[in-house]
């Protein structure tokens, strides 16, 4: 009872800290938490005519049907792991080393130009993207294949298609990770570098014993937060970059992928529901568990 005479008593002295965060509150609680009531469809035998809330239940028969083709749950969950691994181990590299170069230029004004030139490719749509990969890929007017000589059928190859993705995808969003640590080495105080020059230490030192440890709390809550979309796949990047080529799904079909494809075929968006459940129960444990291990590691690196 102590606790929330507290509470209350706290909400009232900064009232007006409170009812300036109001709107925003709102608009998130209604953007982003009303639209989760959906996810009872994945226990229901959705009919338009009734709607949600009066379609019968059908207990676990959602998921029966995701995990109806046993070669294809493992194929498309393996794939997705897989690139996620990939994506956020090659990513996270590039990111802090770009953002280490660009802050330790000389020239300031260049290091602007580069950081803006970085982040121009995420802005671009997929369905963008798409046309662009196809010029450099295609088989007949590919730059590649005219370039090089060669005679390749990349939408026919999916062996070469995890590196096409890999590159697409850093290239589509590494600016935007350099930004970020960027904005964190724009906050260490010059005075650490100054005092380790006058010490005797040189750029690699620097970075090593200064750059570096300021970092790791910006790489940790990055790495935390990307370990809840695990199970989750950038749609744009795997339908349309592959133009949904049935012979390319064993290397580029993911969850994501599959569910648009079962909805656009059969409409059944029960089973969209439960992919959704299934994706979010498995990020959101993953998650819990990573943040654990950070917090018996490194507490003030925890998200909570």
């Amino acid at each position: 009872m102590k606790k929330v005479k507290g509470f209350l008593e706290n909400t009232w002295t900064h009232r007006a800290h409170v009812i300036m965060a109001l709107p925003g509150f709102l608009i998130l609680f209604f953007i982003m938490y009303v639209p989760m009531a959906g996810l009872v469809m994945a226990f229901k035998s959705f009919d338009y005519t009734k709607g949600i809330w009066a379609s019968p239940w059908n207990g676990l028969e959602n998921f029966k049907y995701l995990l109806a083709s046993k070669s294809t749950f493992i194929t498309m969950t393996r794939n997705t792991l897989m690139y996620y691994v990939i994506f956020t181990a090659i990513g996270t590299l590039l990111n802090v080393v770009l953002a280490i170069a660009i802050d330790q230029f000389v020239f300031k004004k260049v290091g602007k130009v580069m950081q803006t030139v970085m982040i121009i490719p995420v802005f671009i749509s997929y369905a963008a993207v798409q046309f662009i990969v196809y010029a450099f890929i295609s088989t007949d007017t590919g730059i590649l294949n005219n370039t090089l000589g060669m005679s390749t059928r990349f939408y026919s190859t999916p062996g070469v298609w995890p590196l096409i993705l890999t590159i697409v995808k850093i290239w589509n969003s590494v600016g935007y990770g350099s930004v970020l640590y960027m904005s964190v080495l724009s906050g260490i105080d010059t005075a650490l570098y100054e005092a380790a020059e006058i010490d005797g230490a040189n750029k690699w030192q620097q970075i090593k014993n200064i750059t570096l440890p300021a970092l790791v709390p910006m790489i940790t809550v990055m790495l935390l937060l990307s370990v809840g979309s695990i199970m989750r796949s950038d749609t744009g990047l795997f339908y349309q970059v592959t133009r949904n080529s049935g012979i390319l799904y064993p290397t580029t079909q993911v969850i994501d992928s599959y569910v648009l494809n079962a909805i656009f075929k059969n409409s059944n968006f029960g089973f969209t529901a439960a992919t959704s459940f299934f994706q979010s129960v498995v990020g959101l444990l993953l998650m819990l568990f990573a943040n654990g291990m950070v917090r018996k590691i490194a507490p003030e690196n925890a998200l909570f």
